[in-house]
């Protein structure tokens, strides 16, 4: 029991400790906020400002530069290394913002691109270490800790009201200062993290009881912001939400001892969320006898299968079942992986899933000033960032309903990306605020999941040990679709801009008005969306024998050890 306290409570800290660093450096998330005042200090049209958006996502194709740093450095350097990144990239932002200094263009794209690796450091290092001290609830721990990165925007909005809630540089200073606030915070447990020890049976119950706890505590802080910050446009008022944010924050270093007490006094949670660790991952990482002899056991299985039937399949079943993956789990090299099938189908569904999602969300703030709705622009971040929240927290669904619901997590992440094509085409007959406010929460449902849930997924399809790398070279699709959808966007904005009045048209920076600035832009991501659906589809067809064989095989372990 002493243990027990001592060693294993402290990967709980370090757990919490993630959990703050997430929810409190998602600074991409108010881009949109301050986004009109940068383009009408540097003069630039909306062309040029979708640059500066690419290039905060193109820091995210230096990523896997993230995770090699974190092979040859400690995690407190790398820690650092990020925090100071962003503060010099938004430092200086924010100092050309109130004209203390004046930068050309391309100096503000690179403090951009600076910028977008900050953020992608910090994730990759929460990644790393949730999967290290979690081997067994890693799906659990990524989707918890990633899930806080979505409320970002509503911390920084709160934090931004509760000083002046008529300036909206105030981002730029915040995105500059809070990550390294929060990284000297953090630094104690980072330096005090445990070292990974194997899980028993009953550590692993005990673990998922207080998963579960911190799920409700993270559902209750999401519902926390979400209804209380249309009252927050006031200082006081928004000083005591915050104060009220901050606490329940704190309260997660909590809980688990809170779990620990209520167990201690003989009372258990319901069965149903019992063992309600990952399925798809071994009890002891360890244990490669037991894995090997599952792999063998399936493949030998596939094969037999593959023989009496091969003759009766079409062309098009053929084509889904080339190079097909077989195990979960095993290990990818960059050149294994880029010559999967599967992972070029999970490659597209992102691209035109979960990334045209976050390209809606940095074009946010021009699409509410378009509709006449910018007086709203700062609740539509807000909302987006909260939804965003609510669909990583859903990440976790698949594991908390796997003795129940036997589903693949590419079925999850299929389903997931449904409300993206309705939601636009939703905005593309409307423009209406309640169509808005209605489209901005199903795309930040949709992309938030497929952000969560895409880490654990390239885990148990590409290796757990590999993530670092192999995830960083997923998420190289986000500049890249952020520069074309984005590209897209300006090109339709800026062409309507010129055939507005000239009184629009203001030096070199173009401002558009009316539904025509976006509809065609709105219908054309509404088309993507759909390929990223039919790709996911595949994707799951193509995993879900996998996922199969790998329940199919941990049900025979159980029953056999019973």
């Amino acid at each position: 029991m002493v243990n027990f306290m001592v060693g294993e409570s402290r990967k709980w800290v370090v757990l919490v400790a993630l959990i703050w660093v997430q929810a409190l450096t998602g600074t991409n998330f108010d881009f949109s906020s301050y986004s009109s005042d940068l383009k009408s200090v540097l003069g630039i049209t909306q062309l040029q400002l979708n640059y500066l958006s690419v290039a905060s996502d193109m820091g995210k194709a230096f990523g896997w530069c993230s995770g090699l740093s974190l092979i040859h450095f400690p995690f407190w350097v790398v820690l650092f290394m990020a925090a100071f990144m962003g503060l010099f990239a938004y430092g200086f932002q924010w100092l050309l913002i109130h004209s203390f200094i004046t930068l050309p263009y391309s100096v503000v794209f690179f403090l951009c691109l600076i910028a977008g690796c900050s953020i992608c450091w910090f994730n990759t290092i929460c990644y790393v270490l949730c999967i290290r001290h979690f081997p067994t609830n890693r799906s659990l721990a990524l989707s918890l800790s990633v899930s806080f990165n979505g409320v970002s925007a509503a911390l920084y909005t709160l934090i931004a009201n509760a000083i002046n809630s008529n300036d909206d540089t105030l981002y730029l200073l915040l995105n500059a200062i809070v990550p390294v606030l929060i990284s000297v915070i953090v630094l104690i447990p980072i330096l005090h993290q445990p070292q990974p020890q194997p899980h028993s049976v009953d550590t692993i119950q005990h673990d998922s009881s207080i998963f579960l706890c911190l799920n409700i505590l993270a559902l209750v802080t999401g519902l926390y912001l979400l209804f209380l910050y249309s009252f927050s446009y006031t200082a006081s008022i928004a000083r005591v939400i915050l104060v009220g944010a901050i606490f329940l924050l704190v309260l997660l270093t909590f809980v688990p001892s809170f779990v620990h007490s209520i167990e201690s006094s003989c009372f258990t949670l319901p069965t149903c969320f019992s063992f309600c660790y990952s399925r798809f991952t071994r009890s002891n990482p360890d244990d490669n006898e037991l894995y090997q002899e599952l792999i063998s056991i399936k493949d030998s299985t596939m094969n037999k299968s593959a023989q009496s039937t091969r003759e009766k399949k079409c062309c098009v079943l053929n084509v889904l079942e080339r190079e097909q993956l077989t195990v979960l789990g095993e290990e990818h090299s960059i050149k294994l992986l880029v010559h999967r099938w599967d992972f070029w189908l999970y490659y597209i569904a992102y691209f035109c899933g979960g990334t045209i999602g976050l390209a809606y969300s940095n074009n946010l703030g021009q699409i509410s000033q378009s509709l006449g709705h910018s007086s709203q622009t700062s609740s539509l971040v807000t909302l987006y960032s909260t939804c965003s929240f609510f669909g990583r927290l859903l990440a976790a669904t698949p594991d908390f309903l796997s003795r129940r619901i036997h589903f693949a997590r590419t079925g999850w992440f299929a389903a997931a990306l449904v409300p993206t094509p309705i939601a636009f085409i939703l905005l593309a007959i409307s423009g209406s605020g309640a169509a808005l406010q209605v489209g901005t929460a199903l795309i930040g449902l949709s992309s938030g999941f497929v952000f969560s849930a895409a880490v654990s997924i390239t885990s148990e399809l590409f290796g757990p040990n590999s993530v670092g790398v192999n995830h960083n070279i997923l998420i190289t699709n986000i500049p890249l679709g952020s520069c074309l959808y984005g590209l897209l966007a300006a090109l339709v904005y800026d062409s309507n801009a010129m055939n507005s009045r000239p009184a629009i048209w203001l030096q070199e920076m173009s401002m558009c008005m009316g539904r025509k600035c976006y509809l065609q832009t709105f219908i054309c991501w509404s088309c993507i969306s759909m390929v990223g659906l039919v790709s996911s589809f595949l994707f799951f067809l193509r995993t879900k024998q996998a996922y199969d064989d790998f329940e199919r095989n941990s049900n025979r372990n159980n029953i056999s050890a019973e």
